[in-house]
Protein backbone atom coordinates (compact mmCIF):
# COMPACT_ATOMS: atom_id res chain seq x y z
CA UNK A 1 0.00 0.00 0.00
CA UNK A 2 1.10 3.53 -1.49
CA UNK A 3 2.06 5.65 1.80
CA UNK A 4 0.16 9.41 1.32
CA UNK A 5 2.14 12.49 2.36
CA UNK A 6 0.43 14.78 5.04
CA UNK A 7 -0.75 18.22 4.47
CA UNK A 8 2.07 20.01 6.52
CA UNK A 9 5.20 20.40 5.27
CA UNK A 10 8.50 18.90 7.39
CA UNK A 11 11.71 20.04 7.84
CA UNK A 12 14.44 18.81 5.83
CA UNK A 13 16.12 15.22 6.54
CA UNK A 14 19.24 14.88 7.99
CA UNK A 15 20.35 13.50 4.74
CA UNK A 16 20.12 12.87 1.60
CA UNK A 17 22.25 12.07 -1.32
CA UNK A 18 22.12 12.49 -5.21
CA UNK A 19 23.47 10.60 -8.01
CA UNK A 20 23.55 11.44 -11.40
CA UNK A 21 22.26 8.67 -12.87
CA UNK A 22 22.38 9.71 -16.77
CA UNK A 23 23.19 12.84 -18.78
CA UNK A 24 22.24 13.39 -22.21
CA UNK A 25 22.43 16.55 -24.32
CA UNK A 26 24.29 19.26 -26.30
CA UNK A 27 24.58 21.48 -23.46
CA UNK A 28 26.57 18.95 -20.78
CA UNK A 29 28.71 16.47 -22.65
CA UNK A 30 30.28 13.87 -20.51
CA UNK A 31 32.17 14.92 -17.87
CA UNK A 32 30.47 18.59 -17.51
CA UNK A 33 28.13 18.09 -15.25
CA UNK A 34 27.93 17.46 -11.55
CA UNK A 35 25.46 18.11 -8.76
CA UNK A 36 25.78 18.52 -5.09
CA UNK A 37 23.54 19.06 -2.25
CA UNK A 38 23.78 21.96 0.05
CA UNK A 39 25.02 21.55 3.58
CA UNK A 40 21.46 21.79 5.08
CA UNK A 41 19.89 19.48 2.46
CA UNK A 42 17.45 22.27 1.50
CA UNK A 43 18.16 22.24 -2.35
CA UNK A 44 20.77 21.05 -4.55
CA UNK A 45 22.97 23.00 -7.33
CA UNK A 46 23.88 21.78 -10.86
CA UNK A 47 27.02 22.71 -12.09
CA UNK A 48 27.89 22.66 -15.61
CA UNK A 49 31.16 23.88 -17.26
CA UNK A 50 30.56 23.52 -21.63
CA UNK A 51 26.83 24.69 -21.80
CA UNK A 52 26.58 27.53 -24.54
CA UNK A 53 24.54 28.39 -26.99
CA UNK A 54 25.68 30.91 -29.47
CA UNK A 55 24.53 31.81 -33.05
CA UNK A 56 26.06 34.50 -35.68
CA UNK A 57 29.95 34.86 -36.70
CA UNK A 58 31.40 31.42 -37.21
CA UNK A 59 29.03 29.37 -35.08
CA UNK A 60 27.88 26.10 -36.93
CA UNK A 61 24.19 26.44 -37.24
CA UNK A 62 23.76 23.46 -34.53
CA UNK A 63 25.19 25.92 -32.10
CA UNK A 64 21.96 28.32 -31.54
CA UNK A 65 20.61 25.37 -29.40
CA UNK A 66 21.78 23.79 -26.31
CA UNK A 67 19.65 21.53 -23.70
CA UNK A 68 20.62 19.05 -21.59
CA UNK A 69 18.64 16.30 -19.64
CA UNK A 70 19.59 15.06 -16.11
CA UNK A 71 18.34 12.06 -14.46
CA UNK A 72 18.88 12.31 -10.95
CA UNK A 73 18.80 9.51 -8.40
CA UNK A 74 17.82 11.38 -5.01
CA UNK A 75 17.77 9.54 -2.27
CA UNK A 76 16.16 10.39 1.43
CA UNK A 77 15.14 8.83 4.21
CA UNK A 78 12.40 6.87 4.66
CA UNK A 79 9.10 8.74 5.83
CA UNK A 80 9.76 11.65 3.52
CA UNK A 81 8.81 13.04 0.42
CA UNK A 82 9.66 16.61 -1.48
CA UNK A 83 9.15 18.64 -4.34
CA UNK A 84 10.87 21.10 -6.08
CA UNK A 85 9.75 24.29 -4.77
CA UNK A 86 11.67 26.70 -7.10
CA UNK A 87 14.85 26.83 -9.05
CA UNK A 88 17.00 29.25 -9.60
CA UNK A 89 19.59 29.92 -12.88
CA UNK A 90 22.05 32.04 -13.71
CA UNK A 91 24.08 32.69 -16.31
CA UNK A 92 25.68 35.59 -19.16
CA UNK A 93 24.83 36.33 -22.34
CA UNK A 94 26.27 38.69 -25.06
CA UNK A 95 23.28 39.21 -27.49
CA UNK A 96 24.05 41.65 -30.35
CA UNK A 97 21.60 44.65 -31.41
CA UNK A 98 18.48 42.86 -33.02
CA UNK A 99 19.53 39.09 -31.18
CA UNK A 100 17.58 37.34 -28.22
CA UNK A 101 17.96 34.38 -26.44
CA UNK A 102 16.02 32.45 -24.38
CA UNK A 103 16.22 30.13 -21.46
CA UNK A 104 13.69 27.27 -20.92
CA UNK A 105 13.31 24.56 -17.64
CA UNK A 106 11.23 21.90 -16.52
CA UNK A 107 11.32 18.90 -14.56
CA UNK A 108 9.16 15.61 -13.82
CA UNK A 109 9.30 12.28 -11.69
CA UNK A 110 10.11 8.69 -13.91
CA UNK A 111 6.50 7.62 -14.90
CA UNK A 112 4.73 11.15 -14.21
CA UNK A 113 3.60 14.23 -16.35
CA UNK A 114 6.38 16.89 -16.92
CA UNK A 115 5.77 20.04 -15.52
CA UNK A 116 4.70 22.98 -17.69
CA UNK A 117 8.11 24.14 -18.78
CA UNK A 118 8.91 27.96 -17.66
CA UNK A 119 10.62 29.88 -20.46
CA UNK A 120 12.74 33.36 -19.78
CA UNK A 121 13.56 35.91 -22.65
CA UNK A 122 16.43 38.16 -23.03
CA UNK A 123 16.66 40.61 -26.02
CA UNK A 124 19.95 42.18 -27.55
CA UNK A 125 21.56 44.54 -26.81
CA UNK A 126 22.96 42.86 -23.99
CA UNK A 127 26.35 42.23 -22.14
CA UNK A 128 25.98 41.25 -18.50
CA UNK A 129 24.99 38.17 -16.09
CA UNK A 130 21.45 37.28 -16.15
CA UNK A 131 19.14 35.53 -13.28
CA UNK A 132 15.92 34.06 -13.53
CA UNK A 133 13.80 32.01 -10.57
CA UNK A 134 10.49 29.82 -11.28
CA UNK A 135 8.45 29.47 -8.30
CA UNK A 136 6.00 26.91 -8.34
CA UNK A 137 2.86 27.77 -6.10
CA UNK A 138 2.30 25.34 -2.96
CA UNK A 139 -0.98 24.03 -4.53
CA UNK A 140 0.96 23.50 -7.90
CA UNK A 141 3.82 21.47 -6.33
CA UNK A 142 4.55 18.28 -7.80
CA UNK A 143 5.28 15.65 -5.44
CA UNK A 144 7.61 12.56 -5.30
CA UNK A 145 5.11 9.48 -4.32
CA UNK A 146 5.96 8.31 -0.70
CA UNK A 147 7.39 4.65 -0.78
CA UNK A 148 8.20 5.29 -4.34
CA UNK A 149 12.00 4.95 -6.02
CA UNK A 150 11.71 7.27 -8.68
CA UNK A 151 14.68 9.41 -10.01
CA UNK A 152 14.10 13.17 -11.24
CA UNK A 153 14.51 14.27 -14.66
CA UNK A 154 15.59 17.72 -15.09
CA UNK A 155 15.30 19.36 -18.63
CA UNK A 156 16.68 22.75 -20.06
CA UNK A 157 17.39 24.47 -22.75
CA UNK A 158 19.56 27.79 -23.79
CA UNK A 159 18.70 29.04 -27.51
CA UNK A 160 20.02 32.48 -29.40
CA UNK A 161 19.01 33.87 -32.49
CA UNK A 162 21.37 36.12 -34.14
CA UNK A 163 18.53 38.28 -35.63
CA UNK A 164 19.30 40.86 -38.04
CA UNK A 165 23.09 40.62 -36.86
CA UNK A 166 26.31 38.44 -38.29
CA UNK A 167 27.91 39.35 -34.92
CA UNK A 168 28.64 36.29 -32.44
CA UNK A 169 26.04 36.67 -30.48
CA UNK A 170 25.91 34.02 -26.91
CA UNK A 171 24.04 32.94 -23.87
CA UNK A 172 25.69 30.78 -21.21
CA UNK A 173 24.99 29.10 -17.94
CA UNK A 174 27.84 30.92 -16.03
CA UNK A 175 29.43 32.49 -12.64
CA UNK A 176 32.79 33.85 -11.83
CA UNK A 177 34.35 31.06 -11.54
CA UNK A 178 33.25 29.83 -15.53
CA UNK A 179 31.09 27.21 -14.16
CA UNK A 180 27.24 27.10 -14.68
CA UNK A 181 24.90 26.80 -11.59
CA UNK A 182 21.51 26.22 -11.59
CA UNK A 183 19.92 26.11 -7.90
CA UNK A 184 16.93 23.71 -7.04
CA UNK A 185 15.14 24.48 -4.01
CA UNK A 186 12.87 21.54 -2.23
CA UNK A 187 9.79 21.45 -0.56
CA UNK A 188 9.82 18.35 2.40
CA UNK A 189 6.65 16.53 3.46
CA UNK A 190 6.38 14.07 6.16
CA UNK A 191 4.73 10.56 4.58
CA UNK A 192 1.78 9.25 6.35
Amino acid sequence: MAQTASANTASAPDRITIEVQTVNGSGCPAGTAAVAPSPDNTAFTVTYSQYMAQAGGDSNPTDMRKNCQLNLGIHIPQGFTYAIASADYRGYAYLAKGATGMERASYYFQGMSQTTPVTHNLKGKYDNNWQFTDRTDVGALVWKPCGEDRNLNVNTELRVNKGSSDETSFMTFDSTDGDMRTIYHFSWKKCD
